[in-house]
């Protein structure tokens, strides 16, 4: 087991050194840095003193434990970072760090009484020990404080999806789905493993060791993975005009104090139709809601407005519409009955089959196949 603590601790440095020359370098990647190393020294002190800490250091084997509460907003902020256009760390960020400094502040002063401090035991956590009801307190924060921050987190991935829908026209390489798993599979396993310290505590089932120790293998199986996607993680909100916002609601009710009059709005349709219609801007896989609005010299909060107002709906449908259509009339040309559905999709702007059979179904009610077959 000290084997694999050890590689994770020395992928969690190799990394953070991979990170450091990454040219350029967005907040997500500086977080991901100071995260990485957070966790390899806590991996790595805990593959070669977790013993001795836990059998002779009561209050700092106590205060190491307390470093699970840094992770929760390590993920939260890096994937903040990634979904929305967070430019800086604010001083507001660190409150979310408070309960850590504050659990060690409390054993700091614990220290000072014996009496106290002589109850502050982890692996002998029992009524009948009569510890005092701070130290269980901040106990329980600890192992919370990780199910917590996964829930909020996955609360940030339908922000992520709201504003792909507002900004792009295919979701490929930037809905994070990699990290979307890795999230949901760490918190079902930090949850199972902080049930089985409970039931340690509470039936004397299993062991303090065993639980740590598997705490700490699942974070050097996240070490790794988090460090090889995060080396490769592009940023994906970066430009300032881009649309980016918090919530269904305020999607719906960003424009209500808009100025732009009917007849605007018309002069403003007629031109995305003629666009659309002649320029075909849609057959570009990469389209964004900012390349269209540069090339119908408008911004790209004028130009989400009347998507959503006129068209009634998002920027990802409206592309994705003219897509479809154009598909619908390459699949019964006669020129290219030899090519593969996938292949006409493609030449349509998809650049995605499940992307390609998921709109396409949405739009027409069939299948690819089934639409051919019918018009055949």
């Amino acid at each position: 087991m000290k084997i694999i603590f050890l590689i994770a601790s020395f992928n969690a440095f190799f990394f953070t050194v991979l990170l450091l020359q990454k040219r350029p370098k967005a907040l997500h990647d500086i977080i991901l840095v100071l995260w990485l190393l957070y966790l390899g020294l806590f991996i790595g002190v805990y593959s070669f003193y977790s013993h001795d800490l836990f059998t002779h250091f009561q209050l700092l084997s106590i205060s190491f434990i307390s470093l699970l509460m840094l992770h929760g907003p390590f993920l939260y902020y890096y994937i903040l970072t990634l979904v929305s256009d967070k430019k800086q760390i604010q001083k507001k960020d660190f409150l979310h760090f408070v309960p850590f400094i504050l659990f060690n502040i409390y054993l700091l002063i614990a220290s000072f009484f014996p009496e106290t401090a002589v109850k502050l035991n982890i692996e002998k956590l029992s009524l009948d020990n009569n510890p005092p009801l701070l130290f269980l307190f901040f106990l329980i924060i600890t192992a919370l404080s990780g199910t917590v921050y996964f829930l909020v987190t996955i609360k940030l991935f339908k922000k992520l999806d709201i504003n792909i829908f507002n900004n792009f026209s295919n979701s490929k390489d930037i809905n994070l789905f990699w990290f979307r798993k890795l999230v949901f599979i760490f918190g079902i396993v930090w949850t199972t493993l902080i049930s089985i310290t409970i039931i340690h505590h509470v039936f004397s089932m299993f062991s303090m060791v065993f639980c740590t120790d598997g705490l700490f293998l699942s974070l050097s199986v996240f070490v790794i993975l988090i460090g090889y996607y995060g080396l490769k993680q592009k940023v994906i909100f970066f430009a300032e005009s881009i649309i980016v916002s918090g919530d269904i609601i305020e999607v719906q009710t960003k424009y209500s104090g808009s100025r732009l009059k009917d007849s605007e709005a018309k002069l403003y349709v007629e031109k995305i139709n003629k666009h659309m219609k002649l320029s075909k801007p849609y057959l570009n896989p990469d389209l964004t809601l900012l390349q269209l609005a540069s090339d119908l010299g408008t911004s790209p909060h004028i130009l989400s407005q009347i998507i959503n107002d006129q068209y009634k709906l998002n920027f990802f449908d409206f592309v994705n519409e003219y897509r479809v259509r154009e598909f619908k009339d390459a699949v019964v040309d006669p020129k290219n009955k030899n090519f593969s559905l996938l292949g006409i999709a493609f030449e349509c702007g998809f650049n995605s089959k499940s992307a390609f059979n998921r709109m396409f179904k949405k739009s027409t009610g069939l299948t690819p196949s089934q639409f051919k077959e019918a018009t055949s």
